[in-house]
């Protein structure tokens, strides 16, 4: 046992966040003396893992809302909320933390009533530290929670919500059964491939995998198949018999769609193949990410990733490294924008190299999103500050409470995607909470900036910006270039350009040989020509010689200010 039971990632207790969604079953026997089996999952709350949240919300019948009593009600609780009201499920209101000096009981409480209504009554106070609560939270879900409805005798119809890969056993399918019941032994076949298979092994999920001979309706549980290929399985596809199969699959969740889009590619090109096989073995465990394999003139063949935000792609490139030591490197996150050109055709931009020509181009749409920001009232100058800067429209500005603020903004997906959610949380201590929306896409002034090294382009450091911030954007990388590129014999030009238009420039200067060292005395123009015969061979040299990005220069110019 350690100190976060289910939290087994490393990452997830080095930054004390939950990344995955961890399923659970337990027995507890209440008060009446009879046992009841349990099935939970605990899910994580950032908004970058809502895609988690959708698929758990999918397989359950109820939801425990828990707000931390030391902070109250944060944006991204009010999202997952909602989510688990369109669902119909049943919401179980909890204050956590109450044992903290700094909780505030009383405003948490008026804060949930006013979310989702009832009676101040109905919301449970509980500590983990201390356990108060805990047998209410258990009473209450027995008494409030429907148990799970289905068919013992229907054909078998389950839910695959998640997976997992395990290099001896293959592909581990995490499942809720709705209708019907599956024993080990059973031939099962995944609806959405079509591909069967036989049930070796089945059970139930509790701190670790413990197998059962069958799992009944209303149950949840593991199937191990002997499913070796990782593209062989989908989660969100439905399970049934293959002698009787169900009619219908289930309507469980809709596709993601990916929000900030980088291409991954290996230090070394001979990991490529590797590096599919990892993208695969990762996507089985976050269904969230996509990706397409795309090549670069700098960098070689590699992925074109999507991803849900900043915080999903540093945990994918992180997972990457530690669970399958793969070392990539990550281009510069962009989102999708919408160009049209002047015959009317629309082109979907994913990489700044699919920009129509300019001169063919009538404009480019890019994303907006609809971003709610809670805080406290002492920020809202700098927040709104920070929201105007990067081109951020105030819809509304809304007090919850005396203590707490609600501003909603219009903003281009664009701008959150570097550095937003980092500074937001440091102008406002750590007190602001941020949650957004997909709105729609708008009309933009957009540029694609090229670098340029002694005159060729690096199509790896090639980035859409808006006008207004090309200039300062450019500076900034070739700034960085400059400390990044070793010198050579010869002069480097680092350049940035919109087109033809050359906005921001650093020289590296060349080493130089002191090749007047042997003269000694003697007449200045024989010094005049030894310097002009290695001007001349310094501008050949500068003419044939190309200027190679080392792979750690990468790395750090596209890390993430």
């Amino acid at each position: 046992m350690q100190d976060q039971a289910l939290d087994d990632m490393d990452i997830e207790r080095e930054r004390g966040i939950t990344i995955k969604s961890h399923a659970i079953q337990m027995k507890y026997v209440h008060d009446d003396g009879e046992t009841y089996t349990l099935n939970l999952i605990d899910t994580p709350g950032h908004v970058d893992f809502s895609y988690e949240v959708s698929r758990s919300i999918a397989a359950c019948e109820g939801a425990l809302l828990l707000v931390d009593a030391t902070q109250g009600i944060q944006a991204q609780t009010i999202s997952n909320v909602y989510l688990a009201i369109e669902n119909d499920l049943e919401i179980i209101p909890i204050v956590n933390k109450v044992d903290m000096e700094s909780a505030m009981l009383e405003e948490s409480v008026d804060q949930i009533v006013d979310l989702i209504g009832g009676k101040a009554s109905e919301v449970i106070p509980a500590s983990g530290k201390t356990g108060l609560g805990v047998k209410d939270i258990l009473t209450a879900i027995i008494d409030r929670i429907p148990a799970p409805e289905g068919d013992p005798e229907a054909p078998l119809q389950a839910l695959v919500f998640d997976s997992i890969f395990n290099q001896f056993r293959g592909v581990i399918a995490y499942v809720r059964v709705f209708n019907g019941s599956l024993k080990a032994g059973d031939h099962v076949r995944f609806m959405s491939t079509s591909k069967e298979y036989e049930a070796d092994e089945i059970g139930i999920l509790k701190l670790d995998r413990v197998p059962k001979k069958d799992l009944k309706t209303g149950d949840v549980g593991y199937v191990i198949t002997g499913i070796k290929e990782s593209k062989e399985i989908k989660v969100g596809d439905t399970l049934t018999k293959t002698d009787n199969p169900c009619q219908d699959s289930i309507k469980g969740f809709e596709e993601v769609k990916p929000m900030v889009f980088a291409g991954i590619y290996p230090v070394d090109n001979d990991d490529f193949e590797d590096l599919r096989d990892s993208l695969e073995k990762l996507q089985l465990n976050d269904a969230s990410l996509v990706f397409e394999p795309e090549t670069s003139a700098a960098l070689g063949f590699g992925f074109r990733c999507g991803f849900l935000g900043m915080l999903h792609l540093e945990i994918i490139q992180e997972r990457l490294d530690r669970e399958f030591d793969q070392n990539v490197i990550t281009t510069i996150p962009n989102v999708s924008y919408h160009a049209f050109t002047k015959k009317g055709a629309e082109v979907l931009v994913n990489t700044p190299n699919d920009l129509p020509d300019p001169m063919k181009l009538d404009r480019v749409e890019e994303p907006y999103i609809d971003a709610q920001v809670i805080t406290m009232p002492e920020y809202i100058g700098s927040i709104m500050t920070l929201c105007l800067e990067k081109r951020g429209e105030l819809i509304k500005q809304e007090y919850l409470t005396t203590e707490r603020v609600e501003l909603t903004f219009h903003l281009p997906l664009a701008e959150i995607v570097f550095d937003f959610y980092d500074r937001l949380k440091s102008i406002s201590r750590g007190y602001a909470s941020f949650d957004y929306t997909p709105l729609d896409y708008r009309a933009s002034d957009l540029v694609k900036l090229d670098m340029k090294l002694n005159g060729e382009s690096v199509d790896a450091l090639s980035a859409l910006v808006h006008r207004t911030k090309a200039e300062a954007f450019g500076r900034k990388i070739c700034k960085k270039l400059k400390d990044l590129l070793p010198r050579q014999q010869f002069l480097i030009a680092i350049q940035a350009a919109i087109g033809a238009k050359i906005i921001a420039r650093e020289t590296i200067s060349a080493m130089r040989k002191d090749v007047t060292a042997k003269c000694y005395g003697g007449d200045i123009t024989r010094k005049r020509k030894l310097l002009e015969k290695q001007k001349k061979g310094k501008k050949r040299m500068r003419q044939i010689g190309n200027v190679e990005v080392p792979q750690r220069a990468f790395l750090d110019v596209l890390k993430l200010d």
